[in-house]
Formats: structure tokens, sequence, C-alpha cells
């Protein structure tokens, strides 16, 4: 058992590090958008376009770089108290902590799944069988709803980026969990 928790951890960390890694550098896009925003408002006449693909970049830069830090410790954690106790005791506020985070992140999966369906046409109330349906080519995709600005983008790839990223929250938030499970029977990790 300890060997599929370690080759779990081992899979999920690197795909998520990786990713992540490669997430950080999407500040430069974010920062590209908006000082062509900034130059076209000035020069020339405003764009359509940069306020909601800025929106969009930000969207993806923090909900795939969510797991990377996670995984790196990075997010935001009350330190008053943890800092000074033992590495058993934080396995097992991090373990309960993490039980919680998971059941939130996946109705947030939900939601963004259901979500995903509609926006791809979709009004019914089975919406993984839905999307289930349109990967295996079952389902067809019904009228494709688009921002109500005037530009006008389609929204289902900001919607799927949003499945992506929760789902490997979960994962990363699985493989903690793993990690805790370890530290508490005595384990280096």
């Amino acid at each position: 058992m300890q060997g599929v928790m370690r080759g779990f951890i081992r899979g999920v960390d690197t795909v998520n590090y990786r990713l992540g890694r490669i997430m950080m550098y999407g500040i430069f896009a974010l920062m590209g958008v908006l000082l062509w925003s900034s130059v076209n408002k000035v020069f020339f006449l405003p764009s359509l376009w940069t306020l909601e693909m800025a929106q969009f970049i930000m969207v993806g830069y923090y909900i795939l770089g969510g797991p990377y830090s996670m995984q790196m410790g990075d997010h935001v954690r009350m330190d008053l108290l943890y800092g000074d106790w033992s590495v058993r005791k934080k396995a097992w506020v991090d373990l309960f902590t993490v039980l919680l985070l998971i059941f939130y992140l996946v109705v947030l999966l939900y939601g963004a799944i259901s979500s995903t369906a509609y926006s791809l046409g979709y009004w019914k109330t089975e919406p993984l069988s839905y999307l289930f349906g349109v990967v295996t080519g079952t389902e067809e995709i019904g009228r494709l709803e688009q921002s109500s600005s005037a530009w006008r983008p389609y929204l289902w790839p900001v919607k799927v980026v949003m499945i992506v990223g929760f789902f490997l929250m979960i994962l990363q938030c699985l493989s903690e969990l793993c990690k805790d499970v370890l530290r508490l029977k005595g384990h280096e990790i």
C-alpha cells in the first residue's frame, strides 16, 4: 500500500509541478495583454478584447497554478500555532483540513461541469452524462454560450480550464492526504 501511495504522490506531484512551472509564465502573458490595452487606449483606439482576455488568462493562471502552490506549501495558512506543532500533530490537522477542502473542491468541480455543459448548449439535469456523451460523440453540441460583452467570445474554453484546474487540485489534495497518512505512520516523505 505504501508503494502505491508513493507512486500516486510522485505522479500527481510531477504533473502539477510541471504545469505549475509553465503557468508561472502566464503572468507575462497577462502583462502583455494589459500593456497592449494601455498602449492602445493612449495612442490608438481601445481594443474590445483586452479586458476579457486578461480575465481569461488570470483564470488559467490562478486555477492551473493552484495545485502547484499547494504542493509547494505557498498557500495561505494561519501559522500562529501551526509552526510550533510536531510533525504528527501537523499531519492530523492537515488530514482533517484537506478532507474539508476535497469536499469543497468536489462541489466546485460539479458546478464547473454544469456550467460547461450549459455553455455547450445543454439545459437538462444530467451535465456529467452530457459531457461524457460530447467526448464520446453520442451527444451533440447545442448553441454555444457567448459573453455579453462587445467582443462576445465563447465561454466554454475558460470553463474547461476550470474543470481541469479543479480536477488537478483534487488530485493534489489526495496527494497531500497520502503524504499525511504516511507521516502519521512514521514514514519519511
